[in-house]
């Protein structure tokens, strides 16, 4: 097992792909450990990257318990590693607590990174999710892990996941308990306590920066994803479809072709990041996979078309047509007699009527 030992402290770590590809280090979320990446660890090196995974102290085989790191002492850790491995210019995508140690690396590294990718995340916290911080930190603290994981699988997955992985998500949770240590990840919480808003210093992030948030997401919703996407000027913001926070384990499939191909327009000299927000496929395999997102992103109100709107009210929206004359009613029997008598009449006229009242008759009878 691959280990680094910085500063007394040991660091495991992943290493997969071919030497001389762009590398991408992947930074956990708060109770993941390196193993949550494997389906990466194949997918991404057959795509063309290499991918890096660790466990930061207080996660998984890494040293814990721990007391008093930063988000700072992280980062600092984390460009230790990219050093000890000769890695340069990697691009950095940190999901959730992770993703907060990959902005804070971009800060403070401001020409280390060839790219950033901050995915369910945040640069500040906002009141409600303080609320659900304090409360995944009292149930772990008074009732145990179990019960923080409990806590956890509805804020992290869909209703949908859910209902088709009941026996998995045991497995998740047994995994989760079983590599990681109740301390340890208590140590990384209480950092939260004391965390500052950083969005103010993303202005100086220069390097081209993928933001990918889930549409469902209620932990880190999308205006804290928007916070970033306004403060990083070479930035994009991606909405992944149907999916939540943690939509790294739900469509690994479907993320590793967005790093990948965010990796391969950088490289390329493809990549424009002008604040726009788009639409990523549902299919991994779709072509193209992003489109342009021109509704309100912020409300979320569907699914839009790919074209701006005009501004023409929908026909739901157009007052209502104007009524046809209702149909004469069918008339009695001395009526109809009296009506046939006369188109007996009628039709025993001479010919050489104009052909339009013909007709008019016509389509009144038919």
């Amino acid at each position: 097992m691959p280990i680094f030992r910085f500063d007394n402290r040991d660091i495991h770590y992943e290493l997969y792909g071919e030497p001389g590809q762009p590398v991408i280090t992947l930074v956990n979320g708060l109770s993941m450990r390196t193993s949550h990446w494997a389906p990466y660890f194949k997918r991404l090196p057959e795509l063309g990257c290499r991918v890096l995974s660790y466990d930061m102290i207080g996660q998984g085989a890494s040293s814990k318990p721990i007391l008093g790191v930063s988000f700072d002492d992280h980062a600092v850790m984390l460009k230790a590693l990219h050093e000890h491995l000769a890695i340069e210019n990697p691009y950095v995508m940190g999901i959730s607590f992770g993703g907060v140690v990959a902005l804070k690396y971009a800060h403070l590294y401001p020409d280390a990174l060839a790219g950033l990718i901050p995915a369910s995340t945040f640069s500040e916290l906002d009141p409600q999710l303080t609320g659900h911080a304090r409360n995944l930190y009292i149930g772990m603290a008074r009732v145990g892990f179990e019960f923080y994981l409990d806590l956890l699988m509805p804020l992290n997955f869909t209703n949908t996941w859910m209902g088709q992985n009941q026996n998995l998500i045991e497995v998740i949770k047994r995994v989760g308990v079983a590599s990681n240590e109740l301390f340890g990840i208590q140590n990384l919480m209480e950092s939260l306590a004391e965390f500052e808003s950083i969005t103010p210093k993303l202005a100086g992030v220069r390097c081209p920066t993928l933001i990918l948030n889930a549409e469902f997401d209620s932990l880190t919703p999308r205006h804290l994803h928007d916070l970033i996407r306004l403060a990083i000027p070479g930035s994009k913001l991606v909405i992944v479809p149907k999916m939540a926070h943690a939509f790294t384990l739900e469509v690994p499939e479907l993320t590793a072709r967005l790093l990948a191909d965010f990796v391969h327009e950088v490289e390329q000299g493809r990549w424009v990041g002008d604040q726009s927000v788009w639409l990523a496929a549902e299919d991994p395999k779709a072509e193209p996979l992003l489109v342009p997102y021109h509704g309100e992103h912020l409300r979320w109100t569907g699914a839009p078309t790919g074209k701006p709107t005009t501004g023409k009210p929908t026909a739901a929206a157009q007052p209502a047509a104007r009524k046809k004359p209702a149909a004469p009613k069918a008339a009695t029997k001395p009526a109809a007699r009296k009506a046939a008598a006369k188109t007996t009449a009628s039709s025993s006229k001479p010919r050489g009527r104009p052909a339009a009242k013909r007709n008019r008759g016509s389509s009144t009878t038919g």
